[in-house]
């Protein structure tokens, strides 16, 4: 006799079979795609073939078991099989690839997190004790010396620690997108003002003026991340170039490009992660924190935009930030 509750459990999304005397009567779509549809009809110990599972279908009370490579190498699942008479069990599967990936993601970035503030930190006590002694701490050039070493490293605990607490604002809202209008043309020159002081930048291109659906301060600080980045990055005597391209598309793109040394192909990928960095030493001697560019890419997704970075050893590099123009509200809508 043919289990009568099939057809309703056809269209859930947990995979799930129903067996009959270790017989698979019925799979589910969801089942069938990680399985194949050609489980229908096996023994269930061919269908699924890992043994901390099949320990727990021949179980006569059941259980749950976390089994791994179900679906691919590296998926972690959680299998559930539960009795529904002498003959007939239901086993349900649950992906929990996403929640162990999100969950080792986290503890990562707190690892590095922790790593990147414990560095600074060890400094600045190791360089407060050296002067807490009278030797060292009596010599005026020593003195002096080591408090700039000390003030340097405080800058970057404090950078980290706004970045961080930037990154977790924007990751509080990246749901919610932004409705504001903003000149985004305007913005760029005054980010090219504010840094007229240290570099040269040149501005090219069609978007005098230009307005996005957005959150001024949050793009403000991608245009001052990026600007920024290129001067680090690029060579002194060189400008920074800002292209400006509204070309009618319903989007406006904003390239910063650098002549510096530029980047090898197999870091751009892994350049928008958090803490990753190309150099690590030059990176944080030029006061990087390893989270602008995530702060970038965060931005750029929650103004329904996209980021992208191109570059070639010894050409300099380009990032790029695409956003949608804010569309304009006739009179008569």
């Amino acid at each position: 006799m043919p289990f009568t509750d099939s057809p309703m459990l056809e269209h859930i999304n947990q995979p799930v079979m129903l067996l009959e005397d270790d017989i698979v009567r019925f799979a589910n779509a969801a089942a069938r795609a990680i399985l194949g549809g050609h489980v229908v009809g096996q023994d269930v110990r061919i269908a699924v073939r890992i043994p901390q599972a099949l320990a727990v279908i021949a179980a006569p009370q059941g259980g749950s078991a976390r089994i791994e490579g179900l679906s691919g190498r590296g998926s972690q699942w959680d299998l559930a099989c539960h009795p529904l008479s002498a003959r007939r069990k239901m086993v349900v599967l649950e992906d929990l690839s996403v929640r162990v990936s999100v969950a080792r993601a986290h503890a990562d970035f707190v690892a590095n997190a922790s790593h990147e503030l414990r560095t600074p930190l060890a400094a600045v006590l190791g360089y407060v004790e050296t002067l807490e002694d009278d030797k060292a701490g009596g010599d005026p050039d020593t003195r002096k010396r080591f408090l700039g070493i000390i003030r340097h490293e405080a800058q970057r605990m404090r950078a980290l620690v706004e970045d961080l607490m930037s990154l977790s604002r924007i990751e509080a809202v990246k749901h919610d997108a932004p409705t504001d209008p903003v000149d985004i043309a305007a913005l760029v020159r005054e980010a090219a003002g504010e840094v007229q002081d240290r570099a040269k930048v040149v501005i090219t291109g069609n978007g005098d003026s230009a307005i996005v659906a957005g959150d001024r301060g949050q793009l403000a600080q991608v245009l001052r991340n990026l600007v920024d980045n290129a001067i680090k990055y690029g060579k002194a005597d060189s400008p920074v170039r800002i292209e400006v391209d509204n070309s009618g598309s319903g989007r406006i793109a904003i390239s910063i490009s650098d002549d510096g040394e530029g980047i090898a192909p197999e870091h751009l990928p892994r350049l928008t992660e958090r803490f990753y960095r190309v150099d690590a030493g030059r990176s944080r001697a030029a006061g990087g924190t390893g989270l602008g560019l995530a702060i970038v890419k965060h931005i750029a997704e929650r103004h329904r935009g996209w980021f992208d970075i191109s570059s070639r050893p010894g050409q300099g590099t380009t990032a790029t930030v695409i956003l949608p123009l804010k569309k304009e509200i006739s009179p008569s809508e």
